[in-house]
């Protein structure tokens, strides 16, 4: 199914109200929308909300042999799926141009960044390494995906614990988060994308664009960067030519918001291992905001049952009795009965057929009244009689 194209009416909006610098959820130029992440249960599985574009991250791991040209560094695996519970564009079954640019884009970000120090997860050298795989499935789509993905990857990464290895001579053991405490990663730097939206050929410039303004931009920038300042990675689409004084501009804007998006990153973490150290409820459930028609859960009200007795007498004592009402059927013919005193007829006079047939009715119904109805063979019969006798 591919997406619903805009009318040229919405495409014009869009571009008098960017010329305005003005944008649909009321953000500046340079704004971010609000980015939410919460935790589950088990180490390495995150939900992250840029705006209404949801990720959810799962990283996982397992004991596999490594590379003949790397035997003494572990293996990082990223998949990026896009489902049609994201959005309806997007088809089952099949990789489009999108979701390839999008995972190129994630394995330069992170793992040619070496943002992890894979020689930590060799075990064994040539023998056995940690696999570590990091899969990212898109919840909801409005705008931005690479932004939500590449935070959902970092942030999953830096919360996973893998298991306890010991080597002794050529057996390897694995222990049980019971038997010993799983092992965090071993990360260097946190790379995150940063994505700029062009319009009018690079006139125009917004940071983060939403599902509409990505359909009438022209050209995008994605600037990989760290705290540190440091570019990871850089690309541009759409065919647009930037000068040299946009694209330092971007990397400037790119080093503010990194700062602060790894900054709410630490503060995440922090509160959630803090939670989990003082037995507090952690997990999706529990991060869901009350008051909400969304929420799981409600807090209990104190009811006070102590008087429910007295108060139901005085209730019946104060009401008043129900009213006697019987219904007494109007017997019209014998066999026949109806309840209620009726209504006159709203349709009004019926028409000269409607009365015709009606009279035709009339005298066989005076024919039917006369004659005793003791068995369904005679009335029978007697139908018979009368449409012989109507016919000739």
């Amino acid at each position: 199914m591919k997406e619903t194209p805009l009318s040229n009416c919405e495409r014009r909006f869009l571009l008098r109200a960017i010329e305005e610098k003005k944008r649909l959820d009321g953000r500046q130029t340079y704004d971010y929308r609000n980015i939410r992440i919460s935790f589950g249960t088990d180490y390495g599985c995150c939900i992250v909300e840029l705006g209404k574009t949801r990720v959810l991250g799962q990283v996982s791991c397992e004991l596999v042999s490594p590379k003949l040209n790397r035997a003494t560094e572990g293996i990082l695996f990223f998949n990026l799926e896009l489902s049609q519970m994201a959005a309806p564009a997007f088809e089952p079954g099949r990789q489009s141009d999108l979701l390839v640019k999008l995972n190129r884009l994630m394995e330069r970000c992170l793992r040619n960044s070496k943002c992890i120090d894979t020689e930590s997860l060799c075990v064994v050298a040539g023998e056995k390494v940690w696999q570590i795989r990091v899969d990212l499935h898109l919840l909801n789509h409005d705008g931005n995906i690479i932004d939500a993905a590449s935070i959902a990857a970092i942030v999953a990464l830096c919360h996973f614990r893998r298991p306890d290895v010991s080597v002794q001579g050529d057996e390897v053991t694995l222990y049980t988060p019971e038997e010993r405490d799983p092992v965090p990663l071993s990360i260097h730097h946190m790379p995150i994308c940063v994505s700029f939206a062009f319009f009018q050929q690079g006139t125009y410039l917004l940071v983060d664009p939403n599902e509409r303004e990505e359909r009438v931009m022209d050209g995008l920038l994605v600037i990989a960067m760290n705290k540190h300042r440091e570019i990871c990675t850089i690309q541009s689409s759409g065919g647009i030519m930037l000068l040299k004084d946009q694209v330092l501009r971007c990397s400037k804007i790119a080093g503010v918001k990194v700062a602060e998006i790894t900054e709410l990153i630490l503060k995440a973490l922090e509160n959630d291992q803090k939670v989990r150290k003082e037995g507090g409820k952690f997990g999706f459930a529990e991060s869901i905001a009350n008051q909400r028609i969304t929420a799981f859960k409600m807090e209990k009200a104190p009811i006070d049952t102590s008087d429910v007795e007295e108060k139901a007498e005085e209730i019946i004592a104060e009401a008043e009795p129900p009213s006697e009402v019987v219904s007494t059927p109007v017997l019209w013919t014998p066999g026949t009965a109806q309840i209620g005193e009726g209504v006159e007829n709203s349709w009004g006079d019926l028409e000269d057929s409607e009365k015709e047939d009606d009279e035709g009715g009339g005298d066989q119904a005076i024919i039917l009244d006369g004659i005793k109805m003791d068995t369904g063979v005679e009335v029978s019969d007697i139908g018979s009689q009368v449409y012989s006798s109507n016919s000739e």
